[in-house]
């Protein structure tokens, strides 16, 4: 799709009004269109593609899979037919590959939609074979091929033994692909591996597209970008190399709504099962944000143990209590007095708190962060036009 005949996009807003709203997420869409051109430029002439999976990371399938299909992005994947369908109607003219498989029977969905499975199984593959005789749909597949990740895909003993029966008969097969295990862990020798061992099943699949990068596969060198990339949650802004400097832009920001602050005596508890005590006479902000909306429970903290911190005027201050379902409550007895008033906003995620920070305070990773993002906040996506 031609760059130039996308439409403008403008900011605009899913659920609640702001005002009437316990959280405020916005979501930079340009951000999301220059990480992806970022990646683009990096492994070009590879192709560049794009995970939207998991409703786009938690950031709406929808407005992603459409700005970037106009920003030039050719190539989808998702994880079911419910998503693929979905993104189909947003790039009508992509090729969308679905991740979790060949569900049973459903041949005859992937031909309507024009879509392809990637299939993970000699069972999956010859249902598969099944259908496109009786149909004569040559939409095409994706073979995964388990380099050592033991969760999907065929074994390297089958795709070896497939291989000549592919190469003879053509077969259908777009993309040859498999997944890195710890690309994340730039030095762990799996790595090294995993490439040596696709390699071998890339010579016997010579003429088909490969693909193994992920994120943080696409900064492990060139041997490892084949000829497409699936760049996912580095698209929202998630660092694809832990411990060194983010070359991705910040996607997410999330604000929460100040419901009221409170003064605590010295010794008096806050939050369920009376796990903080107030070492002294403590200011709380409560806010509206629990996890219902997907601010998980693992933030709570207690004398002990630290749990999560907002930006409140500026400054990080932190969660005291668990995080129930609907609340959570935060320190500002360091603040000056007003500093944090009934009707602010706090930011849980954004500025200094990016989505690595908060996931790392959570003992989880960026990813869930993400997903979990919930659908009671005002959502706010950024325009990406210019």
């Amino acid at each position: 799709m031609d760059e130039t005949t996308a439409p403008a996009v403008t900011t605009f807003t899913f659920g609640p009004p702001q005002a009437e709203a316990g959280g405020v997420l916005t979501i930079d869409l340009g951000a999301i269109k220059a990480n992806w051109q970022m990646l683009r430029r990096r492994v070009t002439p590879a192709e560049c593609a794009a995970v939207v999976k998991g409703d786009a990371y938690g950031c709406g399938l929808e407005p992603v899979t459409v700005l970037l299909y106009y920003a030039g992005c050719t190539t989808f994947f998702v994880a079911d037919l419910a998503e693929a369908k979905r993104a189909r109607v947003l790039a009508p003219e992509a090729s969308i590959y679905v991740l979790d498989g060949l569900p049973p029977n459903t041949g005859p969905v992937f031909a309507e939609n024009n879509l392809r499975p990637v299939i993970n199984s000699l069972a999956e593959l010859a249902e598969w074979d099944a259908f496109v005789a009786g149909s004569e749909w040559r939409g095409g597949f994706a073979l995964h091929v388990d380099t050592g990740m033991n969760r999907l895909g065929l074994t390297i003993e089958e795709a070896a033994a497939l291989a000549p029966r592919v190469q003879s008969e053509h077969h259908g097969l777009k993309l040859l692909m498999s997944h890195f295990i710890a690309s994340e862990l730039t030095e762990h020798p799996l790595n090294d591996q995993q490439m040596r061992s696709f390699r071998d099943i890339r010579i016997m699949f010579r003429s088909i597209p490969s693909s193994i990068a992920n994120s943080a596969g696409i900064f492990l060198g060139p041997s490892a970008l084949c000829d497409m990339v699936r760049p996912g949650v580095a698209l929202y802004g998630a660092n694809p190399n832990p411990g060194q400097l983010n070359p991705m832009q910040p996607v997410v920001d999330l604000k929460g709504r100040i419901v009221q602050v409170r003064e605590v005596p010295s010794g008096a508890t806050v939050g369920y099962d009376a796990t903080w005590k107030a070492p002294r006479a403590s200011r709380i902000a409560v806010v509206a944000v629990g996890y219902a909306d997907g601010f998980s429970r693992a933030a709570s903290a207690t004398n002990d143990k630290r749990g999560g911190e907002a930006l409140v005027a500026g400054q990080r201050c932190p969660f005291v209590g668990r995080v129930s379902m609907d609340l959570l409550a935060i320190d500002v007895t360091d603040l000056p007095a007003g500093a944090a008033r009934r009707g602010d906003l706090v930011t849980l995620i954004g500025g200094d708190l990016d989505v690595d920070v908060v996931a790392a305070r959570l003992g989880t990773i960026s990813y869930e962060v993400l997903t979990n993002l919930g659908r009671r906040y005002a959502r706010i996506y950024r325009s990406a036009a210019g």
